[in-house]
């Protein structure tokens, strides 16, 4: 189902099978990972094992896939499809690492995988990155990727109880091929 790229970067589909390990990296980023995602404070097993069924239901529907990011054999990060729209060939993309796991470029290449993945094997049109304002770690992989800023939707998420403004990034199949030698 996957590229050998997606492969060799240890990127693979989540599995129900991954509830322990997932839940153990949620609890030991809890923090880290509550400043940004809604779902992080209060995710306990029950939502982990639903977030996993709801993954593997994903699939079967062809409307994408979440993923475990696992460069060394253990999952230090989820990157996924929220949905694809088949009609108008586009999709949005979401991604999470453990605080330990950052400043490597782990998620960046992953990322730039994707983008092969989605405009070369789904031919997909357009993909879409919404990150929240003050996440600069988050907004610097669309940045690198070649991604346009395109929106700011004020206060469009609440977190923590505080709302969030969140930048929306777009890419078009046509601009993924200009900068291909960024990255390799």
């Amino acid at each position: 189902m996957l590229s050998p790229r997606l492969d060799s970067l240890g990127v693979r589909p989540l599995e129900i099978e991954d509830a322990d390990e997932l839940q153990a990296l949620v609890e030991r980023n809890r923090e880290h990972l509550a400043r940004w995602m809604p779902w992080a404070a209060g995710q306990d097993r029950e939502g982990t094992e639903r977030f996993l069924a709801e993954a593997e239901e994903q699939i079967i529907r062809d409307d994408g896939f979440q993923a475990a990011v696992e460069p060394d054999g253990e999952i230090v990060g989820v990157v996924g499809f929220h949905a694809i729209d088949w009609v108008n060939r586009n999709t949005s993309l979401g991604y999470w690492l453990a605080a330990d796991a950052q400043g490597r470029g782990t998620m960046t290449t992953t990322v730039n995988a994707l983008l092969d993945h989605v405009f070369y094997e789904w031919e997909l049109h357009r993909l879409e990155i919404q990150c929240a304002r003050e996440n600069a770690r988050s907004r610097a992989i669309p940045e690198r990727l070649g991604f346009r800023e395109e929106a700011l939707l004020r206060e469009a998420e609440l977190v923590g109880g505080r709302y969030l403004d969140s930048v929306v990034y777009g890419l078009l199949e046509t601009e993924w091929g200009q900068d291909r030698n960024q990255l390799g």
